[in-house]
């Protein structure tokens, strides 16, 4: 993995790893299918992301992808000839699992289109910045399948039932101040700047707490799908737990000395 900016390729997929302060980012490299994404370029970034979640000194991590595209879907050459077998031995659906699951909050930098498997790449991280031409959708149906990775059910719980089954069962791209008001977008930005703002509020996050960052993810992830009083117990639980935290005790007397906190992530 390279080290402040001095990224590196690897030789497994166009997937490039850097460093940057507490932040590490991801960058899809495949402009000539538009950072299409392969079962080498799945693996990469489950890699990736396995080695910065061990890595202390990462606090948030940002996928993007190259060339003005974030990722214009999977690749559909690889997948015309496999069977259901070939996805449970392949594990295909790996990559969005890991995303989800990741120790450190993931931001996507949306630069133009975020479409199947790359829409719901996007829509598995914590926090998605998007430029304001970028373009989402899920058009698998177009081409005789469904989404596969979490696409029917991150555009359910984020915009309805409604947008859900008008966007799949056309097809139809996203517009990213649609998707925006829809909520599957955390912030637009001008075209172009989305990785710029992305690494702003990674470097934000970096400095937060850990131990407190760890628990609002968990809040929201658990508490999402619970009805609300159980939502609401595991919210106070978590809350309660971060009280046997140094982070918590360094919080708040720094801020009564007023001076800057030293988080340590214990």
């Amino acid at each position: 993995m390279a080290e402040h900016g001095d990224p590196q390729e690897t030789t497994a997929s166009a997937v490039v790893c850097s460093r940057h302060g507490p932040v590490g980012l991801l960058s899809i490299c495949r402009p000539e299918r538009r950072n299409a994404l392969n079962l080498r370029v799945k693996r990469a970034i489950v890699e990736h992301l396995q080695r910065l979640g061990a890595d202390a000194a990462v606090r948030a991590v940002v996928i993007t992808g190259s060339d003005g595209y974030f990722v214009a879907g999977t690749d559909i050459a690889e997948m015309e000839h496999m069977s259901p077998t070939d996805h449970v031995l392949g594990a295909t659906d790996e990559v969005f699992h890991v995303i989800r699951r990741s120790s450190k909050p993931v931001i996507a930098a949306v630069e133009g289109y975020a479409l199947g498997g790359g829409c719901e790449l996007a829509l598995a991280c914590d926090i998605v910045i998007a430029a304001e031409d970028a373009r989402f959708g899920q058009p698998e149906i177009r081409v005789g399948i469904m989404p596969g990775a979490g696409g029917t059910q991150h555009l359910l719980r984020a915009a309805g039932r409604y947008k859900t089954l008008l966007w799949s069962l056309t097809g139809d791209m996203i517009p990213a101040r649609e998707a925006y008001l829809a909520n599957l977008v955390s912030e637009l930005v001008p075209k172009g700047e989305a990785l710029t703002r992305a690494m702003a509020i990674a470097e934000q996050i970096a400095g937060m707490p850990p131990l407190a960052v760890q628990s609002i993810r968990d809040a929201v992830r658990w508490g999402g799908d619970a009805p609300l009083e159980s939502a609401l117990a595991i919210e106070r639980r978590l809350f309660e737990r971060l009280f046997d935290s140094r982070d918590q005790k360094e919080g708040m007397r720094a801020f009564l000395e007023k001076r800057a906190p030293a988080y340590q992530g214990r």
